[in-house]
């Protein structure tokens, strides 16, 4: 592990820099400390979500999504770390199938809604999309590891899943599209 802080305020960012696990030094606006700041923003996102479920599976797997986001952010603020596996994206394509394996078929778009749970997860998913948008800027220009943009994408598809199991789970089902210019072609 490396160095703990003991002070937090140190006064070494007030010109605008940050400091890297590498001992390098990046402006706060460099694309890879943006990546890391939308990992820290997506862990926060998760936490919430983890707030609003009950005890069980979910839960689990979420503690263990929080852990592999440090482990991402570990990569990022040590350039050529590679720390995400094969394994991890193994992993999340695992809970993906063990929740998906109960649900019906998705026949329409579902719209972010319904409960503050399901919200929080469709949330969590778009931040998700950002981070991996993120990482896709700093991969063009410099590379980082080829599996955290396949674990990222994974995530993403792990919690719209979520987020349609946590509708049945809980009762409130799922909010459809309803588009407008549908409605108006059919009379409505």
């Amino acid at each position: 592990m490396g160095n703990r802080l003991t002070k937090v305020i140190t006064r070494t960012g007030d010109q605008g820099g940050t400091g890297m696990a590498d001992g390098s030094r990046r402006d706060k606006n460099d694309v890879r400390v943006h990546c890391l700041g939308e990992v820290d923003e997506l862990n926060a996102h998760i936490g919430i979500v983890l707030s609003l479920l009950e005890d069980g599976a979910a839960q689990q797997l979420l503690f263990a999504i929080q852990h592999d986001l440090f482990d991402i952010g570990a990569e990022l603020c040590q350039p050529g770390k590679q720390l995400i596996s094969e394994e991890y994206v193994s992993a999340l394509e695992k809970g993906v199938d063990e929740l998906n394996a109960g649900l019906p078929a998705l026949e329409e778009f579902i719209l972010p809604g319904g409960t503050h749970a399901v919200a929080a997860i469709q949330l969590a998913r778009t931040v998700c999309r950002r981070v991996e948008r993120g990482l896709v800027d700093l991969n063009q220009q410099e590379p980082s590891n080829p599996v955290t943009c396949r674990y990222l994408n994974r995530l993403s598809d792990l919690l719209f899943v979520l987020g349609r199991w946590q509708a049945h789970e809980d009762g409130s089902g799922e909010v459809y599209w309803n588009s407008k210019h549908s409605r108006l072609n059919r009379g409505q």
